[in-house]
């Protein structure tokens, strides 16, 4: 199964849409990021990582593949964490994917599990 998340890239003012994309597979333990993403997207894993531990969740011993369509625009930034964190979770069947269809997420996580945003933090 992919579970699918909108995001945004922001280019100057403006905003593309993103589409994040997780496939949880069976395969050797790995977490990766794909579709051209920078050194703070690529960081991402562990933020997720640590916030799902927050929650008291973890990562499945599968290979957990996301990415981030369309692969030729670049993605820059931290706000990637929160779709990111998202799709996993309803690939891990945490979450109801159909319903995260209607939402667009933006948002980066600190490593207990807070969303922070722009420099505040979100309860």
């Amino acid at each position: 199964m992919v579970a699918l998340v909108q995001t945004v890239a922001y280019l100057g003012l403006e905003a593309r849409p993103i589409e994040v994309q997780c496939q949880i597979a069976p395969g050797m333990p790995r977490f990766s990021v794909v579709g051209l993403a920078d050194k703070a997207v690529s960081e991402s894993r562990e933020r997720v990582q640590a916030a799902l531990a927050a929650m008291g969740l973890a990562l499945p011993p599968k290979r957990i593949t996301i990415n981030l369509s369309p692969a030729d625009l670049p993605k820059d930034g931290s706000h990637y964490d929160l779709p990111i964190a998202l799709a996993l979770l309803a690939a891990m069947g945490m979450t109801d994917a159909e319903q995260l269809g209607d939402w667009i997420a933006v948002g980066e996580l600190a490593l207990d599990g807070r969303i922070v945003c722009e420099g505040y933090k979100v309860r």
